[in-house]
C-alpha cells in the first residue's frame, strides 16, 4: 500500500511541474522570440513482478524446487525529466520600429539546427537569443531591452552613434559611415543550448555555415511560438490528472487509516 502512496504522490508532483511550465509559457505568450517549454514526462524504471512458489516433483522423497511465475511489469510513478524548448519559428509581426529585427529561418543544413543573435550578458559572456527587440542606449550602442550589448560578427558591441540605420536582409547593419555585419550564430543542435532567462540561451554556437540561409527583417519582430489556446487546454488536462491522483492518494489514506484502526481493535 505504501507503494501506492508514492505512485500517486509522484503523479501529483509531475502534474504540478507541468502546470508551472505551461503557466510560464502563457505568461510569455507576448514575449518576442520566446520558445515554449514542453515538459517531458517519464515513468520511473519498471519492475518485473514474479510470483514466488514451489514446484513439486513427484518422487519417493517428494522433492520441492523454488519456482518463479512471471506476473508482468509494474511502474512505480512518473516524473518530469526536463523541459524541452520548442525552437519552431514564431510568427513575424511588423512594428515599424527601426531597431526591431526579426530573424527568419531559411534552409538549414541540419533538422535540429538553429540561428541566433549573439549578445553579451552582464558578466561579459556571449549568449544567444531570438528576441530582436533591440534599442540604442545612451552611449549609442545597440542593446537588448535588458541592456545587454548586441554583438557584431567579430564579437564586438555594435556602436551606432545614436543614428538611425538600415539592416539588409543578409544581416548587414548600415550606418552613414560604416557597414557592420550582425553577429548571427548557428548551432547544429538547438537542444544543446540551455535557457538562462531574459530570452538568453547558453551553449556553443559557431559561424553560419555556407549551406544555411536566413533573412533579417528590419522593423519587425518574431513573436513567441506559444499557442495560448493549446496551452490552456493542456493546463486543464494537467489539473484533472492532478485531481485524479489526489483522489487516489486520499483513498489510500482512508484505507490505511481503516486498516490501522481495525487491526488495533482486533489486538
Amino acid at each position: 500500500m505504501l507503494r501506492g502512496f508514492y505512485t500517486a504522490a509522484s503523479g501529483m508532483i509531475s502534474q504540478q511541474r507541468q502546470q508551472e511550465a505551461l503557466s510560464n509559457n502563457i505568461t510569455n505568450a507576448q514575449t518576442p522570440g520566446y520558445k515554449a517549454d514542453q515538459p517531458a514526462l517519464r515513468a520511473f524504471p519498471e519492475l518485473l513482478m514474479h510470483q514466488m512458489g514451489n514446484h513439486h516433483v513427484p518422487t519417493e522423497r517428494g522433492l520441492n524446487f523454488p519456482a518463479q511465475q512471471p506476473i508482468g511489469s509494474l511502474n512505480t510513478g512518473a516524473y518530469v525529466q526536463e523541459n524541452i524548448p520548442d525552437h519552431g519559428q514564431g510568427d513575424v509581426r511588423e512594428t515599424g520600429v527601426f531597431t526591431d529585427m526579426a530573424l527568419v529561418n531559411g534552409d538549414l543544413p541540419d533538422e535540429t539546427g538553429g540561428l541566433f543573435y549573439t549578445v553579451q550578458n552582464a558578466d561579459g559572456e556571449e549568449r544567444y537569443t531570438r528576441n530582436g527587440n533591440f534599442t540604442v542606449d545612451g552611449e549609442g550602442f545597440l542593446v537588448t531591452t535588458q541592456g545587454y550589448y548586441v554583438l557584431d560578427e567579430a564579437g564586438t558591441p555594435i556602436q551606432t552613434d545614436g543614428m538611425e540605420f538600415t539592416v539588409t536582409e543578409d544581416g548587414m547593419l548600415q550606418t552613414p559611415g560604416e557597414n557592420i555585419p550582425l553577429g548571427i550564430a548557428y548551432t547544429d543542435n538547438v537542444h544543446d543550448l540551455a535557457k538562462e532567462g531574459d530570452g538568453l540561451f547558453n551553449g556553443e554556437a559557431d559561424a553560419v555555415p555556407a549551406g544555411a540561409t536566413y533573412t533579417v527583417q528590419q522593423g519587425a519582430l518574431e513573436q513567441s511560438n506559444v499557442d495560448a489556446a493549446e496551452s490552456m487546454t493542456q493546463m486543464m488536462e494537467a489539473y484533472r490528472l492532478f485531481e485524479t491522483n489526489q483522489r487516489v492518494l486520499k483513498a489510500y489514506d482512508e484505507s490505511m487509516g481503516k486498516a490501522v484502526s481495525e487491526i488495533a481493535r482486533l489486538g
